[in-house]
């Protein structure tokens, strides 16, 4: 990968230091964050991670700001060298049972239940239920590099994931929606109605009927 520039290369420092601060940094300080909120369709797919004190992956960053190209090449380096990877995952109807909310932490638990963590940076959310300490913090993504390093995992997670449903049905475009509600899904949604992985609660404003059935 190029060098990143030194505007990135400043804020890459300055999620390190803030990691760093942390005694656990490199051997048990975990970073966790979640993918998939907003769709209409799929899992919310969470990721916990720890990763060693090197080496240390310069363009990690908040996934948003990152192209598809550069999170799948740093999903790589991680998965290869994080001390722990734990992803979890609530479906379409956890989330219809329980709310979004709930449904995330039901991820995340599942993505920590077995790190090897003495604490973990989640981004924004609170009352999670895991053996050892949480620090929530908001922006967790921009501003931890765990949590970064675990905002990367879980997108190309669950892109991956939106990938194989385009294949399975591929008249709602979700290689490109991702599963957000973009103009083409709820068109497609219209005619020819919702998926088996379609979020009934989140899509009734668009086809009532067929998700009352």
């Amino acid at each position: 990968m190029p060098k990143p520039s030194e505007k990135r290369l400043a804020h890459f420092q300055e999620m390190v230091a803030y990691d760093r601060a942390y005694p656990c940094f490199g051997t048990s300080l975990a970073g966790m964050d979640e993918a998939g909120r907003g769709p209409l369709v799929g899992n919310v797919v969470a990721a916990c991670v720890i990763m060693p004190a090197e080496p240390l992956y310069e363009w990690i960053d908040d996934s948003k700001k990152l192209s598809a190209k550069r999170r799948e090449e740093l999903y790589e380096r991680i998965m290869e060298t994080a001390l722990y990877v734990g992803v979890g995952r609530a479906s379409p109807k956890e989330i219809d049972d329980m709310n979004i909310l709930n449904a995330t932490k039901l991820a995340m638990e599942r993505a920590a239940d077995h790190a090897p963590a003495t604490l973990c940076i989640v981004d924004a959310v609170h009352g999670l239920y895991l053996p050892f300490p949480i620090t929530s913090i908001i922006c967790g993504d921009s501003t931890s590099y765990h949590v970064a390093a675990a905002s990367i995992v879980a997108k190309v997670t669950r892109d991956r994931e939106m990938a194989a449903y385009a294949e399975a049905w591929p008249h709602y475009g979700f290689e490109r929606n991702m599963g957000y509600g973009t103009a083409e899904h709820i068109a497609a949604l219209k005619e020819f109605g919702p998926t088996p992985e379609h979020r009934r609660t989140f899509i009734r404003k668009f086809v009532e009927e067929e998700a009352d059935e």
